[in-house]
């Protein structure tokens, strides 16, 4: 299954579904491990990461896995994508009143991501579509909220099965329901969010002489959302320190910045993690300085 000459493991039709077999999570993992497929763990019934640096420290070394998991037994599994692994994930989310299948079908009908290699079903009903992954290429990952379609390629993570969640006071496993008897493809990511992503709104020139300090809200998160690529996590960091020193709470900023960053495209954990960095270095050293460069200086306007 993993050859010793190549860091990425090679993935057969079958390998997902006989790990789900396995009996408790950490034998599961442990196979995982001896597959040489690297994971880590996560809080037992969530998604959140166990380790201090999340999916960076995921790993295939069977005795820290084994460590691991018999501090954790509990603990989820999770699984990093991209280059790591060789797999890609497109995420087709359910939540109440919403569901990505729609938008997701209608792409398959265009011929995108009809090549998946396996379908997990996740606990919220919703699924999970691996790809193999394209070795040498990167597909970062990316988020489509109005679509209610994620895709999980570099810089991201899944929780895999047999993990469990809980929802609504149950626990609901991650379940392989199909294995692909066709020929399986990569995703093509860029093409896949094209079609997926809602227009964006015309890029508006900034009122004459709008001040960098006590820059509005809605103006910041406006910023961060159209935003492009290469540039994000710096606009966000930015903005998020403009708030800080406005004397915005956590709560306040999040509510303002998180779904600005999540239509720019970056993953949850990824806005966590700035913002948390804004609020200590912006209260660190006070709004007499300002950390990193303006939008600005970047060719980011407000």
């Amino acid at each position: 299954m993993f050859d010793p000459n190549n860091p990425v493991p090679t993935w057969s039709a079958s390998t997902m579904q006989r790990v789900a077999g396995e009996p408790t999570l950490a034998t599961a993992a442990l196979r995982y491990a001896n597959l040489g497929i690297p994971v880590f763990p996560c809080v037992p019934g969530g998604k959140q990461p166990l380790t201090p640096n999340g999916f960076h420290d995921a790993t295939s070394v069977a005795r820290v896995v084994h460590a691991w998991w018999q501090r954790t037994p509990d603990a989820n599994i999770g699984l990093p994508t991209g280059a790591s692994t060789g797999v890609l994930v497109v995420d087709v989310d359910v939540h109440p009143g919403a569901s990505g299948f729609d938008a997701f079908e209608r792409a398959r009908s265009q011929g995108f991501g009809n090549d998946w290699a396996w379908l997990v079903r996740t606990p919220s009903g919703g699924l999970h579509a691996y790809y193999p992954n394209v070795r040498g290429q990167e597909q970062r990952s990316w988020q489509i909220p109005a679509a209610h379609v994620d895709f999980r390629g570099d810089g991201g993570y899944v929780i895999a099965p047999p993990s469990r969640v809980t929802i609504d006071g149950a626990q609901r496993s991650y379940d392989v329901i199909a294995v692909a008897t066709h020929p399986v493809e990569p995703v093509d990511a860029l093409a896949l969010r094209r079609f997926l992503e809602p227009p964006r709104p015309a890029r508006t020139p900034p009122p004459p002489g709008m001040p960098t300090k006590g820059c509005r809200p809605d103006a910041l998160a406006r910023t961060v959302a159209l935003t492009p690529e290469g540039g994000r996590n710096r606009a966000l960091f930015w903005a998020s320190c403009r708030m800080v020193e406005n004397g915005l709470s956590h709560a306040d900023v999040m509510g303002w910045l998180g779904p600005a960053a999540q239509y720019a495209g970056l993953p949850d954990h990824e806005i966590e993690i700035t913002v948390n960095s804004a609020f200590r270095i912006a209260t660190r050293i006070g709004p007499g300085s300002r950390p990193g460069p303006t939008p600005a200086s970047e060719g980011i306007h407000l």
